[in-house]
């Protein structure tokens, strides 16, 4: 299979490219970004330069489109304007270019925080599955859409300073990006496999949690930080050696089956990030590619 990635140079999509090339597909990757791996096709270039699109989509199966401005741009600087051309118009340029080349296959990363319709990121992710569910069946195209929770990974200097930063934004609930790959490579295989249930589905995307339901619910029941006590006692001594609050509660997702995306099943939970931070320390583990 041929893979057209957009943002392949970012955290999902440098994970994704070398998780594609080690199974033998082929992928090209837009970005203005310089690539993070070796063996897939680099385009130095930008969603909004429609005019190129066309060509570059060329004789590809499916499209995999990542990038975007994401709510921690707001807080860099980014503009209503500048989330509003890249999100929505870059969105748009990329569906009609998928359309013009008669692609049909197409997996759009959508994100959690369309429940804050009426925020500037949220609301550019609403208006993208819209366009989504538009091309799906004015084009007759199969749309995927996926609704991860926030994904930023734990070696991300560039939004952490630290894995510690990382571990007490993670338990609060989260998910993994090496899950978050998962989850688009469980997007392809549906997409490869036969056609879809309806027309561009939502599949929300959720990390891994030890806990019962049973457990989150008698939250602390039997003190504060028993909960913890009870499934990680072990790791206690090093929670509070790095400042980390055990009282911590998840919060878990609840997804409706119809929204479970098939093969999809996550792994990284709070145990990982235990194990990792008792390996690693501070500075956390490295990137799971060779740079």
């Amino acid at each position: 299979m041929r893979y057209f990635l957009t943002g392949g140079s970012g955290d999902a999509g440098t994970l994704l490219t070398q998780s594609l090339l080690a199974r033998g597909d082929a992928v090209t990757n837009l970005d203005l970004a310089p690539p993070n791996v070796t063996g897939a096709v680099h385009i130095a270039g930008s969603l909004l330069d429609h005019d190129a699109l066309p060509a570059a989509l060329f004789g590809h199966d499916t499209v995999v489109h990542i990038a975007a401005w994401h709510g921690i741009h707001e807080q860099a600087g980014k503009t209503p304007r500048d989330f509003h051309d890249l999100n929505v118009t870059g969105t748009f340029n990329i569906l009609e270019a998928a359309a013009g080349a008669d692609i049909k296959n197409f997996v759009f990363i959508s994100s959690t925080s369309v429940e804050d319709r009426f925020g500037v990121y949220g609301h550019t992710k609403i208006l993208n599955e819209e366009m989504c569910r538009a091309y799906a069946q004015r084009h007759g195209m199969q749309v995927v859409i996926l609704r991860p929770r926030a994904f930023v990974p734990p070696w991300n200097r560039a939004v952490y300073s630290d894995f510690i930063g990382w571990a007490q934004w993670f338990m609060k609930g989260a998910v993994h990006v090496t899950d978050v790959n998962a989850a688009i490579l469980a997007a392809c295989d549906l997409l490869a496999a036969a056609p879809l249930p309806e027309a561009a589905p939502v599949y929300v995307i959720d990390g891994a949690y030890d806990y019962s339901a049973a457990e989150l619910a008698n939250w602390d029941a039997a003190g504060a930080g028993s909960s913890f006590r009870a499934r990680y006692g072990d790791f206690e001594g090093l929670m509070a050696q790095h400042g980390l609050d055990i009282t911590r509660k998840p919060r878990v997702l609840c997804i409706p089956d119809a929204q479970r995306l098939p093969g999809y099943v996550p792994r990284y939970s709070m145990q990982n990030l235990l194990e990792d931070l008792q390996r690693y320390g501070a500075a956390g583990p490295p990137p799971p590619y060779a740079a």
